[in-house]
């Protein structure tokens, strides 16, 4: 089935935006100078959109005196925070390509980040959540921060500047408030005439995936790509500049980035910071302090907040809207956000950091049932297909592998033009590794990953089924179901079940509550009552170390050794 079915009012006549990132910026920061364009809650950091364009301009000009070329590679490494946000727009206006390298990397994977795509200058935090980002670089390289004039690090050969945050000074780096300088007349005619040569097609951000089933690859994506997405998705929930958006996502991810600041911008609303990680209070003390308008998050994210022991005590009646995506929504939980958080017009967005990252997003104007059921229909300018394992498009509401094709897809992985075919066939079709089905109406329904699927003697399972049928239970805080190994079957099911607090839940309880309603071999075959999930940063369920968990916790290594 192939479509190009549009829902976004308005945006199917409205060409694509054929400009730069800083081309945008520069005129919605003078369409806008007076509104707010940034809180930053735990840095009490309060700009308007003027302020923030003086700032990313000095800071841009400031990069460029450092020596940094349109398409040298620039990496960040750190929380969320108003430098994050000031790198991100000034970068772009320089044309270098940002490199956004996940919080929670240690040594080997900053390593590999690094030199994967050839950063020639980290911008990094002291640290973050008990890690020692300085320490870390350290070890990689022992010339850096020992004050030794004009270092190299062997480890990391293309890394030439490295740029701390904060107000202390580490030999061998550079401030960050030390990078930027007043700019004059002269000044700004330079950015300006850099600004000019850049192209819109130019690689622009360079992400690496969440690693849920695997290695990180470098998603390289274009000012076209995520400009249009960040645009698009801002459209589908009528964002415009007297919004005010709390994004407690990191801004690493495309979530916290595109959907996030970009968004704002392309639309000159505000963009609201609540904290450098997430907190469920302190989010809800911003929603109330700043009255902000729309929420974003991930589905663990909203369960964290409605089930804050302190939820009823915030006001968070200024909420209409919101977006929540990176993983599939267990319909109780949308439900409990549309009635609890005053949000009526949520709506889920899905996407992949491949595809900038939105493909499908429901709209404030479907109804409850459709945004609760479904991840809504394609967006503007996008082509989708679902396919067989032959690559052969299937009957309408057939299930298969969803493909997406059009201005969102991916360059592809920096340098790794072999990933690059796996993933984009010579036809422009992203794989998405997501099997899902598309009704009548175009309505989507994810139900899983392909490498999720779990086959029970020639049955297959989709964990996601299971998943929102046991969210039903009135004692269940959250569930995932993995498959595990079997000497008979091949596979079986195991759901790992968060208990409500207060609440107690047996094995048994679970398996009856499955009869009558699931076909048997859909049941549990193992229930494991676990206190949390192994995370990404983005919140996503690393759904491959559940399942090397419960395979361990069972016992089964050994059945799948065999």
């Amino acid at each position: 089935m192939s479509t190009r079915l549009s829902h976004v009012q308005g945006a199917t006549d409205r060409p694509l935006i054929g400009a730069t990132i800083g081309e945008t910026f520069d005129a919605m920061a003078m369409a806008h100078a007076d509104r707010t364009a940034l809180v930053v809650e735990h840095q009490q950091v309060r700009w308007t959109y003027a302020e923030l364009k003086r700032r990313v301009d000095e800071l841009a000009l400031g990069l460029m005196r450092l020596g940094l070329e349109p398409g040298d590679r620039v990496g960040i490494w750190s929380p969320n925070c108003a430098e994050w946000v000031l790198t991100q727009f000034a970068t772009a206006k320089a044309g270098l390509v940002l490199v956004t390298i996940n919080p929670a990397y240690l040594r080997h994977e900053l390593e590999h980040a690094l030199n994967t795509v050839g950063c020639k200058a980290l911008i990094l935090a002291p640290g973050f959540r008990g890690t020692d980002y300085i320490a870390v670089l350290r070890e990689l390289s022992p010339a850096i921060g020992a004050g030794d004039a004009g270092w190299r690090c062997p480890s990391l050969p293309s890394l030439r500047t490295v740029i701390r945050l904060g107000p202390q000074r580490t030999p061998g780096m550079v401030n960050f408030d030390d990078v930027s300088q007043p700019a004059d007349a002269a000044d700004r005619d330079r950015l300006h005439q850099r600004g000019s040569r850049l192209q819109f097609d130019d690689a622009i951000n360079i992400l690496f995936t969440s690693g849920t089933t695997g290695a990180p690859k470098g998603a390289t994506l274009s000012h076209h790509n995520v400009l249009n997405n960040a645009f698009l998705v801002g459209a589908s929930i009528n964002l415009d500049s007297h919004d005010r958006v709390c994004i407690p996502v990191p801004l690493y991810h495309c979530f916290g980035m595109v959907i996030g600041t970009l968004g704002c911008l392309a639309h000159g609303a505000a963009m609201v910071l609540p904290g450098e990680g997430f907190d469920a209070a302190r989010v809800l003390r911003t929603v109330q302090k700043e009255r902000c308008t729309a929420l974003y998050g991930v589905p663990t994210m909203f369960i964290a907040m409605l089930d804050h022991p302190r939820f009823a005590e915030h006001d968070v009646a200024s909420l209409r809207t919101g977006i929540m995506g990176g993983a599939p929504c267990p319909i109780a939980v949308m439900r409990r956000v549309v009635d609890r958080m005053h949000m009526p017009e949520v709506t889920i967005a899905y996407g992949m950091t491949e595809t900038s990252p939105v493909s499908f997003q429901s709209s404030i104007d479907d109804p409850v049932e459709r945004r609760v059921t479904t991840v809504g229909k394609v967006h503007p300018h996008l082509e989708v297909k679902i396919v067989d394992a032959h690559g052969r498009i299937v009957p309408r509401g057939d299930t298969g592998e969803l493909l997406t094709r059009g201005y969102s897809v991916m360059l592809g992985y920096w340098g790794d033009d072999v990933r690059t075919r796996d993933a984009v066939d010579a036809a422009g079709w992203m794989h998405t590794g997501d099997l899902a089905s598309i009704d009548d109406e175009g309505y989507c329904n994810i139900v899983g990953r392909v490498k999720d699927v779990v086959i029970r003697g020639g049955e297959n399972i989709y964990p996601r089924e299971v998943e929102e049928f046991l969210h039903r239970h009135p004692n269940v805080l959250d569930v995932q179901c993995v498959g595990v190994p079997d000497a008979t079957y091949g596979e079986e099911l195991c759901a790992c079940v968060i208990v409500r607090e207060g609440e107690q839940l047996t094995e048994e309880e679970i398996r009856d509550f499955c009869e009558g309603s699931l076909a048997r071999y859909k049941i549990p075959r193992y229930v494991r009552s676990v206190t949390s999930f192994p995370m990404t940063a983005t919140g996503k369920v690393a759904k491959y170390l559940l399942r090397e968990q419960s395979a361990r916790e069972l016992g089964l290594f050994e059945i799948e050794a065999a």
